[in-house]
Order: C-alpha cells, then structure tokens, then sequence
C-alpha cells in the first residue's frame, strides 16, 4: 500500500521489531538511496497492463500460472486498479475436502488450481511417477517432457488445468468485466499450454456460450515474454519535471 509492505508470505520468518524496521518502508528507502522514481505495484496488475499494451485493448485480466497464480486486472478506460487482484487466494473450488493453501490456510483457492501446485497433485491421478520429494519445478519439468514426447497422461494433467481456467474465468467475469484474458507462466510453457487453451475455450463454449462470445484469450510472443512487464513497469512511476 502506497509502495510500503503492510504483510506477504515472503517475510513470514521475519520477526515483527525488524518488520517494523526494515522491511516496512524498504522501498521507500530504495527510492530515496537510488534517487530515482519508485514505485510498488503487484506483478499481477504488471502482467494485465504489460498485455494491454501489447495487445492494444483493455478490460483485461492477466493470470500467470508459476509457483502461485499472479493476477491482475486493466479496466475499460486502461488503467490498473487501486486494489490488489490476488486471485491466488480467491476461492474457486467450495468443497470443504479442497486442498488448503499453507499460507492463507484457505482451501480451494486460485493458487491450488493456477499453478505448478495443480500440477504436482494431478500428477498421481494421472498415474505418473515420480520420487518422493521431488521439488515441484522439476515436477512440472517432467510433465512438460512428458508433453513433449506425446504422452497422454501428460495431456490429461494439462486438460484438467483447462477445465479449471475455463470455470475459473466464468467465475472471474461475474465480478470483473471481461473481454480479454492473457494466460502465461511456466505452467504454460510447451505443448500442454496449448491444450490448457483449447479446453479452458471449449468450457466456456459449451457451458457458457454468451462469455465464450464476449471473451478472447491470448498469449504473449517471446518478446513480450521476456521485456513486456519491465516495460510496463517502467512507465509506472511519474517522473516529476518530465514532459507530459
């Protein structure tokens, strides 16, 4: 909020009094130590704004599908929003026997369904082995090859995650107004993030028709992949004495 840390998992083992102190206002002492314009703005809200203006539209909602499930939203008039769209804890899934998230301690929320998470739970229904304790990268690394060399049980883990996605942005349009979606992260990565696609749009076809006329997917090229979000981070701060 106002580029200054109010709580994240990513400072869970940092105790309150060095909180308070350090990590807090660490962007703001970033700014000020660098002397250039700073600003804070969630990835998610990056990845929608980097989309918009590749894509040159608006009413977008960006989702990453990497470790968790970044989000982020551009409105009619193509501007972020003042809030953060953390999809990654919006629930998707109501049963009370859905996975929890470890952090929130929610269950059946975006970042069990949107992520390399899914990935690694489907991955024994699917009836693919893999060791025990093996890191969840090397996990969907191992689903991606899978993919690559035309295993089916592969495509099935990747057409489930396209069920999720096409239920999932159902949901999403009945509280953000939708007309495009930009999908990538790592998950998306290879063959399977195709077929994610092609089942996400053939779940909105058959059972919602009026969205799947309202709304079209995207993905970004190499290009956007790689410089897309610096660029539209870059743009974000206003440049005090800078022309208009």
């Amino acid at each position: 909020m106002n580029s200054r840390v109010r709580v994240g998992s990513l400072f869970r083992g940092v105790g309150r009094e060095l909180f308070d102190a350090r990590v807090r206002n660490m962007f703001v002492d970033i700014g000020r130590a660098w002397g250039v314009p700073f600003e804070v703005v969630n990835d998610g809200e990056v990845t929608a704004l980097a989309g918009s203006m590749a894509l040159g539209v608006s009413s977008i909602l960006g989702i990453a599908l990497g470790t968790s499930t970044a989000a982020g939203y551009v409105t009619r008039d193509g501007t972020i929003t003042s809030w953060l769209n953390e999809l990654a804890f919006v629930p998707v899934d109501y049963n009370p026997e859905a996975p929890v998230d470890e952090w929130s301690g929610d269950y059946g929320v975006g970042s069990q369904y949107f992520s390399q998470q899914a990935v690694g739970r489907l991955i024994p229904a699917a009836g693919i082995d893999v060791s025990p304790g093996t890191p969840l990268p090397d996990q969907l690394k191992h689903v991606q090859a899978l993919m690559a060399e035309g295993d089916d049980r592969a495509r099935r883990i990747y057409e489930t995650l396209g069920v999720y996605l096409g239920y999932g942005v159902a949901q999403f349009a009945g509280f953000y107004d939708l007309r495009h979606v930009l999908v990538l992260g790592r998950v998306t990565s290879g063959a399977g993030g195709d077929v994610m696609l092609e089942r996400a749009r053939r779940v909105l076809d058959v059972e919602f028709p009026e969205l799947a006329r309202q709304i079209e997917f995207h993905v970004p090229d190499e290009h956007d992949k790689r410089h897309g979000q610096a660029i539209a981070a870059a743009s974000l701060p206003e440049v005090v004495g800078s022309p208009p």
